[in-house]
């Protein structure tokens, strides 16, 4: 059986793979606990500077790189699986951590796929790609951060356009608007985020270490207030009857019927 999230190293790069390619890379309890010990080898090995984390879309009639939370593992129970102690959804979008990530974007990241996007430090993609938050079509909402890193990201209102309509942003947008840092042709991701690694691995690492915390201690500073608010939202939302409705309906491939309720 393959390994749900693989690593490897290219030099002082790391490389990190979300490999559920046939459930859209969707986020289970393996897929957070195997991105938690990515990054665990990350943080603790001296000789890796920076990762790249991808997503593998073999097999794929449009390519994903995270659809987000697994709706099926949640309908069953496993809800408290796709986070960890640490790192939160994913085991990453709330992960301490010193290094740099760049997200190699090819495809699809929405929902909890955003938001892993969003934890990262430099995003990569492609022409192809595009950027959503689709929770409030099942009724839920981005419990993992996004519904304020992505308005520091891009601004409020293009952001509450993404949110509240739940319509995803295409990548040439998001690159205007500053979520994208690099934009370069489909199919190149990898090989744009893995020159872009290079590039940071030809400064100094702990220089580079110390910059970012400090960059992104800017962005981070009321987040503790903000996740409190968000996680008594989350609550409230998954208490819901529609909630129940709308993981049904994605499940059963139909047209939610929301009650309000």
């Amino acid at each position: 059986m393959p390994e749900i999230v693989t690593f490897e190293t290219d030099g002082p790069v790391a490389v990190i793979t979300l490999n559920r390619p046939e459930a859209r890379n969707a986020v289970n309890g393996d897929v957070a606990s195997g991105l938690e010990a990515a990054i665990d080898k990350v943080e603790d090995d001296n000789d890796i500077w920076v990762a790249v984390l991808r997503a593998n879309t073999d097999g794929q009639e449009r390519p994903v790189f995270s659809a987000g939370a697994d709706l099926k593992a949640i309908n069953s129970g496993q809800a408290a699986s796709l986070a960890t102690a640490r790192g939160g959804f994913a085991g990453f979008t709330f992960r301490e951590r010193r290094k740099p990530v760049i997200a190699a974007v090819d495809g699809l990241a929405t929902a909890g796929g955003l938001e892993i996007v969003l934890a990262c430090d430099l995003v990569v993609a492609t022409k192809r790609s595009s950027f959503g938050l689709a929770e409030a079509k099942r009724n839920l909402i981005a419990g993992a951060g996004g519904l304020y890193r992505l308005p520091r990201a891009i601004g409020r209102g293009p952001a509450l356009e993404a949110i509240l309509t739940g319509e995803p942003i295409p990548a040439p947008r998001a690159y205007e608007l500053g979520l994208v840092t690099r934009l370069v042709e489909d199919g190149t991701a990898f090989e744009g985020a893995l020159g872009l690694a290079r590039e940071i691995t030809a400064c100094a690492p702990i220089a580079v270490w110390e910059s970012l915390a400090v960059a992104n201690a800017s962005f981070d500073a009321d987040e503790k207030t903000l996740q409190e608010r968000t996680n008594e939202g989350f609550a409230r939302v998954l208490a819901s009857e529609d909630t129940k409705e709308g993981l049904e309906a994605f499940i059963e491939k139909r047209q939610p019927q929301w009650k309000g309720r």
